[in-house]
């Protein structure tokens, strides 16, 4: 291939670029591509049936001809536009070329067809969900921007370049290939250890499942209470320790917190039988019961993000079982409690796919953390794949650097029975929420036991702990609640330091009358909710003393330097 061949190079472009998202995309059973295949038939049988076929059809013929013959006039008004947050066709080219505006056009022409198909069918709720996200991601897929040769801005690339970009955007194919993940940032720019999870620190213990970091205070006075901080296992804990600009874990510590938070152990094949039970016995339960050692304090300020907070809420329920209450006060990040509506996720939970999860991993082993995110990944494909696809293979430009995409793409594994595990008791089950229904570390739980003082923040376009469904956390335990919900989605709301002055959150809502209420009631307020949050937390008490002067103590001294080892290991 050359700048000589062009035509060789978009062919090989296309052929290689799609097979890298047909390999990125989660393989769907059988089964579940069989129900997608028998929705579509009833739908069209029943559209065809219906009184209202024929002036469909004729609706969608006019329409298409009504676009072609709007090539040949000069009104310059196109009959569709994209939505208002759909960013694929924003340059000018797409509407200063006659020839990919009109594909453009007769795509989304297309698309809207299809999805009214849906919408006006009467599909049951939960098929109609299941068949509207896999036809949208088809439709996504197919759309003119992904193609080199339908794409306006790839082509005036290319003609600009001269094939240059085509033949970049093959070597960033080809080494994302050899990595088995689409790039979603420059990851030459960042390094564990060296300019991220850079706040100064020891691991102060360690087991199988995790270690412990205890850091350096950054103020002459502390809590005396503790904090420990309890991230998702299916994340790296560094999420809130990036940078020092946007590091949470700094913030605590300059608000006179003396600061341990968990890095847990990635696991590999040989730790596929690990269960939730022993996240919380030999993890959450032991981190507490060693963070009071070193501290000599009697209670710890818990702070916990995602399934960590779904973890922490299990560990209170089960030491409340055990008439044990070393947690003063709470704090969950995005966490559910209640998985009674998982928001995109339940298109890929119900009884047939778990099953499939459980037969796939009866015999042990992980669920890679790469298929978890690509899982992840597919609730956003036009953000979160192909953008990408479009910005590094056919324009041939190297993505920016994000140190959250890049802790985002590094991934994770769960264990086998971890993971089924989950799927089945928290979202298809629901049992959590369920007093006395789930049993963990040999008690049974309930959640309505946890009587310290809470805070939740959700963020109101999360789509992954949606937050109505969040909320109703705040009815499910029983201590003073504080309820925040921040603007933006999962990551980037919790990740907001004040300093940045960027975006905004609600508060002060009235609780007990459901999300929507509270919402109508709450106060908008610019900024981050991190100041807020420091507020609350020193209103929960905790006289303030002397820092201490090392990490660790004598029986838990410093094992290695911070961010450890843990932390470093490399996904299966």
């Amino acid at each position: 291939m050359s700048e000589q061949n062009p035509h060789a190079v978009f062919h090989h472009f296309t052929k290689e670029s799609h097979k890298l998202v047909k390999d990125f995309s989660v393989a769907e059973s059988q089964e579940m591509v069989l129900q997608f295949t028998n929705a579509w038939s009833t739908i069209m049988t029943r559209t065809v049936e219906s009184d209202d076929w024929f002036k469909m059809a004729t609706d969608f013929y006019l329409k298409h001809t009504e676009l072609w013959t709007s090539l040949f006039s000069l009104s310059g008004e196109d009959l569709v536009t994209p939505h208002k947050t759909d960013r694929r066709f924003s340059s000018d080219n797409w509407q200063n070329s006659p020839v990919h505006n009109y594909l453009k056009q007769s795509y989304l022409l297309t698309s809207r067809w299809l999805i009214d198909r849906i919408d006006e069918s009467t599909l049951d709720d939960n098929t109609r969900h299941k068949c509207a996200f896999y036809t949208n991601h088809f439709i996504d897929a197919l759309s003119p921007t992904n193609f080199a040769l339908t794409n306006p801005d790839v082509v005036r690339e290319t003609v600009e370049s001269k094939g240059q970009n085509l033949l970049h955007g093959l070597k960033n194919l080809t080494e994302d290939m050899k990595k088995g993940r689409i790039s979603m940032t420059d990851e030459s720019m960042f390094e564990v250890g060296k300019n991220l999870a850079t706040t100064p620190g020891s691991v102060v213990f360690e087991n199988e499942m995790m270690q412990l970091i205890h850091y350096r205070s950054l103020a002459d006075k502390v809590n005396e209470l503790p904090m420990l901080i309890v991230p998702p296992c299916i994340n790296k804990y560094y999420i809130l320790d990036l940078q020092e600009k946007n590091s949470f874990v700094r913030y605590a510590l300059e608000e006179g917190n003396n600061v341990f938070v968990i890095s847990w152990h990635n696991p590999d094949e040989t730790m596929g039988d690990r269960r939730w039970d022993e996240y919380v016995e030999n993890g959450t339960i032991k981190a507490i019961d060693v963070v009071r050692k070193i501290t000599g304090a009697k209670k710890t300020n818990a702070v916990s993000w995602c399934i960590g907070g779904t973890m922490l809420a299990t560990t209170m329920a089960v030491l409340a079982a055990r008439r044990r209450k070393p947690v003063a006060s709470a704090t969950f990040f995005t966490s559910l409690m209640d998985f009674s509506d998982p928001g995109g996720l339940r298109v890929f939970i119900d009884e047939s796919q778990v099953r499939q999860h459980e037969r796939k991993l009866k015999d042990g082993g992980v669920m890679p953390g790469k298929q978890l995110a690509q899982t992840f990944a597919m609730l956003r494909a036009n953000e979160l794949i192909w953008n990408y696809v479009i910005n590094n293979y056919m324009k041939g430009k190297t993505p920016p650097p994000f140190d959250i995409l890049y802790w985002n793409s590094d991934s994770t594994n769960m264990s086998a029975h971890m993971y089924t595990w989950y799927l089945r008791n928290m979202y298809l089950e629901n049992r959590l929420a369920k007093p006395g229904d789930l049993e963990l570390c040999g008690v049974k739980l309930d959640l309505g036991k946890i009587d310290a003082p809470a805070y939740f923040l959700s963020t109101i376009d999360d789509h992954i702990a949606p937050w109505k469904t969040t909320f109703t956390s705040t009815e499910l335990v029983k201590g003073p609640i504080e309820f925040v919900l921040a603007a933006s989605g999962h990551v980037a709301g919790v990740i907001n330091p004040p300093a940045k002055n960027k975006r905004n959150y609600w508060r002060n809502g009235e609780l007990g009358r459901g999300a929507d209420h509270w919402l109508d009631n709450a106060e908008r307020v610019t900024g981050s909710w991190w100041p807020h949050w420091s507020a609350w937390l020193k209103r929960q008490g905790g006289a303030m003393i002397d820092a201490p002067k090392r990490t660790g103590s004598d029986e838990f001294p410093e094992l290695e330097p911070a961010p450890g080892a843990y932390v470093k290991g490399l996904a299966v």
